[in-house]
C-alpha cells in the first residue's frame, strides 16, 4: 500500500511501555492529527517515525519500503518541533535554507528556495528579517518553510500551534490546512486540541495508554466513538449505565425506547452528545430529571439535569431553550439514532 505503514510498532523506556503495538495505515495526500491526553504516546511515536526514536519493535514502511533502521537525517522528512527552534543568530532567510546550506546546495539555489518557501507561507519580503523581529505566526510559519525546505516526502508536527493565542491559533490552523492540500504532502500533527484534530483532518488517531483507540475521520470520531474513552474524550458527551428491556433500554430516570442491544447482551453504556438531547415537559418523555444548573454561555445554553442519580447534559441554541428553571422536573427525549451502544 502507498504510504506510511506503521507495522506492530511498540517503544519502551527502561522496560515502560510507551507506545504498545500500534498498527496505522496512511494514505498519501493525507491529513493526520494524533490526539490524546498528556503520556498516551502520541508524541513518542511521532519521534519514532521521524528516526528520533528507535522503535521497540515493529517496523516503519514508506511506499512499501522498510525505513524502520533509516537514520533521521535520511528520510527526507520535515517536521517543526514545539519550540521551532529556530536559530536566532540566522535572519529568516538563512533560517530557511539551512537545511539546503548543510548539503551543500549553492548559495544562489539557497536564496531562490527561500523566496519560493516565503511567497508560499506569505511572508515576501521577510528575508533579511531578525527572527526576533518576527511574531508569533510570523515564527511559525518561517519553521514552517524550513521543515519545506528539502520538499519532504512526510510533514511531521509537535503541536506546532500550542504557544499561540487562541484567535491566532485558530487562523493559523486554517492556514497550515490550506497550505497542506496545496502542496499534497502526508502530514502528521500531534496536538492535545480537539478542535485543533476536528478542522484539520483527514483521519484523526485518538490514542490511549500507548495504543490507538480508533483511528477514523473526524465526523466517524465524533459520531461512532468505539469506546467510552473515545466518546469521552472527543468533545462533551453523557455516558449512561442502561440494561437491556425489550425493545428499549432502561436507565436511571426510565427508559429510552427505540435503542435495541446486541443479541446476548444485557448492560451497556450509551453514548449521547449533549446537542442531540432534548428538554420536553413531564409526560413527553419516558426519561426524566429534575434541573440541577444551568449554564448561559451565550451562543449555546448547557442544562443539567438529574435523572436517578446520573448528571445528563443537554445543550441548545438560545432560541430553542426551554422555559426551564433550576428545580424543574423535566422529560429528556432521545433520539435512538443519535445514541451510541458502547460495550460495558
Amino acid at each position: 500500500m502507498s504510504g506510511l505503514v506503521l507495522e506492530g510498532i511498540s517503544k519502551s523506556f527502561n522496560g515502560v511501555s510507551a507506545v504498545d503495538h500500534v498498527d496505522l495505515a496512511v494514505p498519501n495526500g493525507t491529513f493526520v492529527c494524533m490526539l490524546g491526553p498528556s503520556g498516551c504516546g502520541k508524541t513518542t511515536l511521532l519521534r519514532t517515525i521521524a528516526g528520533l526514536e528507535e522503535p521497540t519493535s515493529g517496523r516503519i514502511l514508506i511506499d512499501g519500503a522498510d525505513i524502520t533502521a533509516v537514520p533521521a537525517h535520511k528520510r527526507n522528512f520535515g517536521m517543526v518541533f514545539q519550540s521551532l527552534a529556530l536559530f536566532p543568530h540566522l535572519n529568516v532567510g538563512e533560517n530557511i535554507a539551512y537545511p539546503l546550506r548543510i548539503r551543500s546546495v549553492g548559495r544562489a539555489e539557497r536564496v531562490k528556495r527561500a523566496e519560493e518557501l516565503l511567497a508560499l507561507v506569505d511572508l515576501r519580503g521577510y528575508a533579511d528579517r531578525p527572527v526576533a523581529r518576527l511574531s508569533g505566526g510570523q515564527r511559525q510559519r518561517v519553521a514552517i518553510a524550513r521543515a519545506l525546505a528539502l520538499s519532504p516526502k512526510l510533514f511531521l508536527l509537535d503541536e506546532p500551534l500550542s504557544a499561540l493565542d487562541a484567535k491566532l491559533r485558530e487562523a493559523m490552523q486554517v492556514e497550515l490546512r490550506k497550505l497542506q492540500q496545496r502542496l499534497g504532502i502526508t502530514t502528521i500533527v500531534v496536538t492535545h486540541d480537539q478542535r485543533e484534530a476536528m478542522t484539520m483532518a483527514d483521519l484523526v488517531v485518538v490514542m490511549g495508554q500507548g495504543r490507538i483507540q480508533q483511528a477514523a475521520s473526524p465526523v466517524e470520531i465524533y459520531r461512532k466513538p468505539v469506546n467510552a474513552f473515545v466518546a469521552d474524550f472527543i468533545g462533551s458527551t453523557n455516558l449512561i449505565a442502561v440494561q437491556g428491556s425489550g425493545q428499549g433500554v432502561t436507565a436511571p430516570g426510565g427508559t429510552i425506547p427505540g435503542v435495541v442491544l446486541a443479541p446476548g447482551q444485557t448492560s451497556a453504556t450509551l453514548s449521547v452528545r449533549p446537542e442531540d438531547i432534548h428538554l420536553v415537559p413531564v409526560g413527553e418523555a419516558p426519561l426524566t430529571g429534575t434541573i440541577s444548573f444551568i449554564r448561559d454561555l451565550g451562543a449555546s445554553i448547557e442544562t443539567f439535569v438529574d435523572a436517578g442519580g446520573t448528571q445528563i447534559v443537554a445543550v441548545a441554541s438560545p432560541r430553542d431553550r426551554a422555559e426551564f428553571r433550576v428545580g424543574d422536573t423535566v422529560g429528556l427525549r432521545l433520539a435512538p439514532e443519535s445514541c451510541r451502544v458502547l460495550a460495558s
